[in-house]
């Protein structure tokens, strides 16, 4: 990847919301981005994860960020912050993560004269909703948006949406295969044995990841197939789940896991990883999975469709609509063991060949070459 590497001695500043997803999803872009000898800032709120970042060679600006609805009197702040931090650091370049950072980062770079990349790494519930807030979210990403140098998405269906409702021009934009996905972090596993079949949720418990509809359709399983189906649940939940998962748990229709550092070992028990999500930029966990060797079942929707080939590493089935879940989750256990495995290849294929890391990030970089 680095006879590709173009970007050399320029003072770069990153923008972002939370470092747990710049270190685990962005990490080989920010080093990179540091082997060609460029200075790299990263601003964004303090974490756990901050400390690697500065190891690998960032130089951090802690900056407070509310990631939680979005208020223009209340963010003020954080338009003003940037423009500190611009004034300060004179970079060259500013690239931007998150709806907060792209917008407020984006005025600010824009009073500035600065050049900088937006990455739309998901529509978020304020847009997906509708309504007055969507009007004012679309109001706000178009003036933040303006002067962007480049405009990068992690699926088509979200470019559509922005480029539609002209908050961006479509020449300004490209559309990247989410963060890709690192092949040797994420190896082919070993199959489980036959039976019984792991299902397998990674992710926050909300409503807006499926979980209601998984629910109900292995409780529909659970009564067909008893002790020969499990759903593994690995995550939070939110406050509104709390009674439900511990009734789930107790009725033996779900082994809850809780948050879990490592997932490997969750994957590599898993028969088949299921995710129904309402809407997503380009789910990490379904990469993740289809690179460890995991059939998939997930939602027609954009930023989850993109990493499975129907029937061949896995089946779709539609958003919010328990009887589609269920049927591609019964499909699934009527596969023989061989089939199942073969799912698991073919993903592991495909994710070699469309996403695997190296390949995201020297087309990120060749695009802010450009700039």
């Amino acid at each position: 990847m680095s006879e590709s590497r173009r970007i050399v001695n320029k003072r770069i500043l990153v923008l972002a919301n939370f470092d747990i997803g710049l270190y685990k999803f962005r990490r080989a872009l920010l080093e990179e981005l540091l082997r060609g000898e460029n200075e790299v800032f990263i601003s964004l709120p303090r974490g756990d994860l901050v400390p690697e970042l500065e190891k690998i060679g960032c130089r951090y600006i802690e900056t407070t960020l509310d990631r939680r609805g979005m208020n223009p009197v209340r963010d003020i702040s954080l338009y003003r912050k940037y423009c500190r931090i611009l004034k300060e650091i004179q970079p060259d370049l500013v690239i931007s993560y998150t709806i907060k950072p792209n917008i407020y980062g984006g005025l600010a770079c824009r009073m500035a004269k600065i050049p900088f990349a937006a990455n739309i790494t998901g529509l978020g519930s304020a847009i997906e909703g509708g309504g007055i807030l969507q009007k004012l979210v679309f109001t706000m990403y178009k003036a933040g948006l303006a002067k962007a140098k480049v405009v990068f998405f992690e699926n088509e269906g979200n470019r559509e949406v922005l480029v539609n409702a002209g908050v961006v021009k479509k020449e300004k934009t490209q559309v990247l295969k989410g963060a890709g996905i690192d092949t040797d972090e994420y190896p082919l596993l070993q199959y489980p044995p036959e039976k019984p079949v792991h299902f397998l949720f990674v992710g926050r418990i909300m409503k807006e990841k499926g979980v209601d509809e998984l629910f109900c359709a292995m409780m529909r399983l659970k009564k067909e197939y008893g002790d020969d189906v499990i759903l593994d649940v690995v995550g939070m939940f939110e406050e509104s789940y709390q009674q439900k998962i511990e009734r789930l748990q107790n009725d033996g229709i779900i082994v809850f896991h809780g948050y879990q550092q490592d997932v490997k070992p969750f994957y590599e028990m898993a028969h088949c990883v299921v995710l129904p999500s309402y809407h997503e930029g380009m789910s990490n966990v379904l990469l993740e999975a289809a690179s460890s060797g995991r059939p998939l079942i997930t939602s027609r929707i954009h930023g989850c469709m993109e990493a499975v080939e129907e029937n061949i590493s896995g089946f779709l089935c539609e958003p919010g609509n328990t009887e589609s879940l269920y049927e591609a989750m019964k499909r699934f256990c009527l596969l023989s063991h061989e089939e199942r495995i073969a799912f698991g290849l073919a993903g592991r294929e495909r994710m070699e060949a469309v996403y695997r890391k190296e390949i995201v990030i020297k087309q990120t970089i060749n695009k802010l070459d450009e700039i």
